[in-house]
């Protein structure tokens, strides 16, 4: 499978993800928010960071970016597009994910581990997950999810929503949502569900004598 990284000034994610998609044998390309062109590619990946330092609303100026033009367009193809972390609060802020993501509840950055359950398996992403639980970290201080009720409803009835914060023995409770996100919601898909944005990161979890070696589950069933 062939992937591109979107570099926006800010990123700092976006070697880690192109080093997991590497280990993971994708075909990567790395390119610079200010083209106009994207190469051919099944799936291209806004990677996590502080795009344009957070300024005026966390992912707002990349999401005006050259480039953006052509990934909404790839998307519209039926074509794969993954935002993890600020890849995710761009997506929404180009419209091609719904809802919003505050503040974290407490106003503080949050960076830990945490526990998601695949809550999709209808999806490129997640269909070959046999793991109920993913160990994978955080790193955010706007990650709460928040939509109205009628958008939560309709994530919910068109099976929208892929990841929710858990305990490790795959209980969905208060106390296991790390930043307040409605209804523990860590990562939506689209409609056509060839768009995922979530904010935990895969790409931190692929090398096991460091950390957890969760990750592979998600590049490897993307690969299948």
């Amino acid at each position: 499978m062939k992937s591109t990284v979107i570099i926006f000034p800010g990123s700092n994610c976006d070697r880690d993800i192109a080093n997991a998609l590497q280990k993971y044998n994708f075909q990567n390309k790395m390119l610079w928010h200010n083209e106009t062109e994207l190469p051919k590619t099944d799936l291209v990946v806004l990677p996590g960071g502080f795009s344009y330092g957070d300024y005026l609303r966390t992912g707002s100026i990349a999401a005006k970016s050259k480039i953006i033009t052509e990934v909404i367009k790839h998307s519209n193809k039926g074509g794969l597009v993954l935002g993890i972390c600020n890849g995710f609060q761009i997506l929404i802020e180009t419209g091609l994910l719904p809802g919003i993501l505050l503040r974290n509840k407490k106003l503080k950055f949050i960076s830990k581990d945490v526990y998601v359950k695949v809550t999709n398996k209808n999806s490129k992403y997640f269909k070959e997950i046999k793991q109920k639980v993913l160990k994978w970290h955080i790193a955010h201080n706007e990650g709460n999810f928040f939509a109205n009720k009628n958008i939560i409803k309709k994530l919910q009835d068109n099976d929208q929503i892929a990841l929710k914060y858990c305990d490790a023995s795959g209980g969905i409770k208060q106390d296991s949502n790390p930043n307040g996100s409605i209804e523990n919601i860590a990562g939506i898909l689209n409609e056509q569900k060839n768009i995922l944005g979530m904010m935990p990161h895969p790409e931190r979890a692929v090398n096991e004598d460091i950390y957890s070696n969760d990750g592979k589950f998600f590049f490897e069933s993307l690969l299948t």
